[in-house]
């Protein structure tokens, strides 16, 4: 029950960026750099949230927290990188490396800066981060 509640989710979420990825994209509007931001922050947020429930994962599969960090991010670098090969076969969509990047830094700056760092935020943020159990 212990491998459900812990690895359902990542694989759940990393089937929701699968989903994502299929669908055709839109025509950009006249402002370009407005569709830029708005699609690469959610790349940011949707590798960030998997990396953030790899790890969760991890840690409390008893894998040392500090591999357990270098794993999410590698581990989300890796889907990035099919996810963009999967776009590669989708109507509309083509790969970019920049978008690769771009969802390592999320899973970076989730997991390092979130995950990372509990012990030093404030209690009631801990106190959130232990009922999802992130250790």
């Amino acid at each position: 029950m212990k491998i459900l509640k812990f690895w359902l989710p990542p694989i759940l979420w990393g089937l929701v960026i699968f989903s994502f990825s299929s669908f055709k994209v839109g025509t950009a509007t006249e402002i370009y750099w407005k569709d830029f931001i708005i699609k690469k922050t959610a790349h940011v947020i949707e590798y960030g949230i998997l990396a953030t429930l790899l790890y969760r994962a991890m840690v409390n599969s008893d894998i040392e927290k500090k591999k357990a960090i270098w794993l999410s991010i590698l581990i989300a670098f890796l889907y990035g990188l099919t996810d963009e090969f999967h776009q590669s076969f989708t109507p509309g969509r083509e790969p970019h490396l920049r978008d690769v990047i771009i969802d390592t830094i999320g899973a970076g700056v989730f997991v390092f800066g979130l995950v990372g760092n509990i012990s030093k935020m404030p209690k009631k943020i801990k106190e959130v981060a232990n009922r999802f159990d992130l250790k």
